[in-house]
């Protein structure tokens, strides 16, 4: 009897040691979403990610409320689902425009369509329409449905195509992400939308010009539940049709962030770059909600 109180302070002291040292079950799941290793600035500013991807055509005759395009998927399944992404040319463009990202970003783990119009012509409202059914057609039809988790949605866009994800958020809200490319719409004012934005302009656009089209966007915007304008330094209109780290780093790390709702690249775009060489300007409501 007399041995009682050691070993009751010896039993506390082994389960307060074992408390320190195991940590909780909450935090290793803390966000079922991430994919992929932690980010650099170099994987993200790679040509390709950690993700092997694969491409599948979709021809029109296959589809309908779009003109068919590529789809581009990670080959493995293993960390579980993916989000997913549509995205659409610009005026009197074709998907060719906009391919380079769909492998850019499908190797950094999402599930990626880009898209050809129903017209070349199309304005911005019919492309944000067939921004949304690409989107329906990529979770419920595809080949690749299994592999996309369809309550992480996103829509990205060139000039008109950039307009029609504004589009898109406007009329469905539940996206979680847009990244409208030195975009063109003739509306100014998205008050209404509540999709987190990044917006992207160029310097030298005589096209879509920032102070006529990307600025007034971005400043209509609500500031929660977060958006973001990035301005490429001495760029013209059509800097987004190809391959342009600057424009895959920040896309990347705004879908990362918003898609996935994974906080490891929130240090990409949250306070975000200073002017440089490739950067004008870049402003933000971070921190983000």
């Amino acid at each position: 009897m007399r041995f009682r109180p050691r070993l009751q302070a010896a039993f506390l002291s082994a389960l307060l040691t074992a408390a320190v040292l195991t940590p909780p079950a909450a935090q290793a799941a803390e966000n079922p979403y991430e994919r992929g290793p932690d980010p650099t600035n170099a994987s993200i500013e790679a040509v390709r990610g950690p993700f092997a991807t694969a491409q599948i055509s979709v021809p029109a005759s296959s589809v309908r409320g779009f003109r068919g395009g590529t789809i581009y998927y990670p080959t493995s399944t293993a960390e579980g689902t993916f989000g997913a992404v549509a995205i659409s040319p610009g005026f009197t463009g074709t998907q060719s425009s906009v391919a380079w990202l769909g492998p850019r970003l499908a190797s950094q783990g999402f599930v990626i369509i880009t898209i050809d119009t129903l017209s070349p012509y199309d304005f911005p409202a019919s492309r944000g329409d067939q921004l949304l059914a690409a989107l329906d057609y990529l979770t419920t039809s595809s080949a690749v449905r299994t592999r996309i988790d369809a309550t992480r949605l996103g829509v990205m866009g060139h000039s008109m195509g950039g307009g029609g994800s504004l589009e898109a958020a406007k009329d469905r809200p539940s996206l979680q992400a847009i990244v409208p490319l030195t975009a063109w719409n003739t509306t100014k004012s998205w008050s209404g939308v509540t999709v987190p934005a990044l917006i992207v302009g160029a310097e030298n656009d005589t096209t879509a010009s920032v102070r006529d089209h990307s600025e007034p966007f971005y400043t209509s915007l609500p500031a929660a539940p977060g958006k973001a304008y990035l301005e490429l330094n001495n760029a013209g209109h059509s800097a987004p049709t190809s391959s342009n780290v600057t424009v895959a780093k920040y896309s990347i790390s705004w879908l990362k962030r918003f898609v996935d709702n994974d906080t490891r690249y929130t240090q990409f775009v949250c306070p975000g770059p200073t002017p440089s060489t490739t950067v004008e300007e870049y402003r933000s409501t971070c921190p983000f909600a």
